[in-house]
């Protein structure tokens, strides 16, 4: 199972019903993701909760003034099945720059924009705009 793409799923579908909070089993990729939607701005907190065979990973969704998401839409790009790899050069940008693009490289899980910073390239997880 894709645990990724079932984060993705999870969050997207909470943002239609306008759910406050979803919650979601604890891996790092899965934190190292929440961690970086906060830096950008698309989720209001998170929180790591429970011990080691259990924990739980709580997102606090973020709307606009209007009740509108900030998160427009996810799209997981490398699967399990098809891994799409890309050198510094080739890294996509998320609807002309407006969103992010998540990599994880040898550097660790990072957006394009790091990527471009730290001159190195990877596996491109998603899109987030």
């Amino acid at each position: 199972m894709d645990h990724i793409a079932d984060m993705l799923t999870q969050i997207r579908n909470a943002l239609l019903i306008k759910h406050k909070e979803i919650r979601i089993p604890f891996s790092k990729t899965r934190f190292e993701i929440a961690r970086i939607l906060l830096e950008e701005g698309y989720i209001n907190n998170f929180i790591v909760e429970g011990n080691e065979p259990h924990k739980k990973i709580f997102i606090q969704l973020k709307y606009t003034e209007d009740g509108k998401p900030a998160i427009i839409g996810l799209k997981r790009i490398s699967k399990q099945s098809r891994r799409i790899y890309t050198g510094v050069n080739e890294i996509p940008r998320a609807i002309d720059g407006l969103g992010i693009t998540i990599l994880s490289t040898s550097k660790g899980i990072i957006t394009d924009r790091d990527a471009r910073k730290e001159h190195t390239g990877g596996e491109v997880i998603c899109q987030v705009w």
